[in-house]
């Protein structure tokens, strides 16, 4: 996979795309238990030209999290990392992960995809019961 259309044309194989842009798609994956996690794949492109794949998944509002157990949990993680973004404008965690298309093929790609939904169903069960787990 070495640009989003073949990113899109993947994904859209497998799942039933919510939001087909340009350099955007969401959908929705099936877990466990009849939860869904919402899933967005974009395009990110570096200072030098050098394209990005970012996958995300929304945890829950930032209001109320520690700043310091968000970069605990960053530190700690071997996928993904927690990013803060705008949402209806209120500040909204996220789970993401950064991949350079040529480091990803279809297995991968779906690997990454599965991991972080999962993780990023279970840590917004956390925040949503307001547990100190997180």
């Amino acid at each position: 996979m070495h640009h989003f259309e073949a990113v899109r044309s993947h994904v859209g194989s497998l799942h039933g795309l919510r939001q087909n842009d340009p350099y955007l798609i969401s959908f929705d994956l099936s877990l466990p238990r009849g939860r869904h996690q919402g899933i967005y794949l974009a395009e990110l492109e570096d200072e030098i030209g050098r394209r990005y794949l970012r996958i995300s998944t929304p945890i829950g509002p930032l209001a109320g999290t520690d700043p310091q157990r968000c970069l605990r949990f960053n530190w700690e993680q071997r996928c993904g990392f927690l990013a803060v973004t705008d949402l209806d404008g209120a500040p909204y965690l996220q789970l993401c992960e950064n991949r350079p298309y040529e480091l990803l093929d279809e297995g991968e790609l779906q690997r990454v995809i599965v991991e972080l939904g999962r993780l990023g169903d279970q840590l917004e069960q956390l925040v949503a019961s307001g547990s100190d787990a997180f």
